[in-house]
């Protein structure tokens, strides 16, 4: 799927889908948002931050928001565009993400969902020297995790499948 494909679904959910990029010291920073307009008012539901490695070899997801009482599939939409996005635009096939450790609970529901999602638990990122570097990335602890971007898109797509037959 494109992202042409997805900005069609979601706005025959009543969405819209944005993707801002913006480029600094050979880091492409992007942001996309799926969001509803009404009235020339806009509700943000869900978006999705991050920035491609140094020389583009792939993208670090840093934050992920998705307003509870949202509209159907927006979690989906996000990740597809994101996913399709990278895709698109020759950034890589490779994502990378923490699972930070906000409250125990909170942490093990983070990793079962990017799992869900298609991801893979690289290591714990704790107090060790070695993961200082990863601390000062994220701000903080959690676990590191991968995913293969098709993986992800594809997974993706079946469940937003659903949408074109209804």
């Amino acid at each position: 799927m494109k992202v042409e494909e997805l900005q069609n679904i979601a706005f025959s959910l009543g969405l819209i889908i944005k993707i801002q990029v913006r480029e600094t010291l050979g880091f492409c920073f992007f942001k996309i948002v799926i969001a509803e307009q009404r009235d020339n008012i806009v509700k943000i539901w869900g978006e999705m931050k991050g920035w491609t490695y140094f020389n583009k070899q792939g993208i670090q997801l840093d934050t992920l928001r998705i307003l509870s009482h949202s509209p159907p599939f927006v979690s989906e939409l996000i990740w597809a565009s994101t996913m399709a996005w990278a895709i698109e635009m020759k950034v890589s096939n490779k994502a990378r993400l923490l699972a930070i450790y906000d409250t125990e609970g909170y942490s093990k529901k983070l990793v079962r969902y990017f799992k869900i999602i298609g991801f893979k638990v690289v290591k714990e990122v704790g107090s060790s020297p070695l993961d200082l570097f990863l601390r000062l990335i994220w701000g903080g602890a959690g676990t590191l995790m991968k995913g293969d971007c098709s993986y992800v898109l594809n997974k993706i797509e079946k469940k937003l499948s659903l949408i074109e037959k209804v």
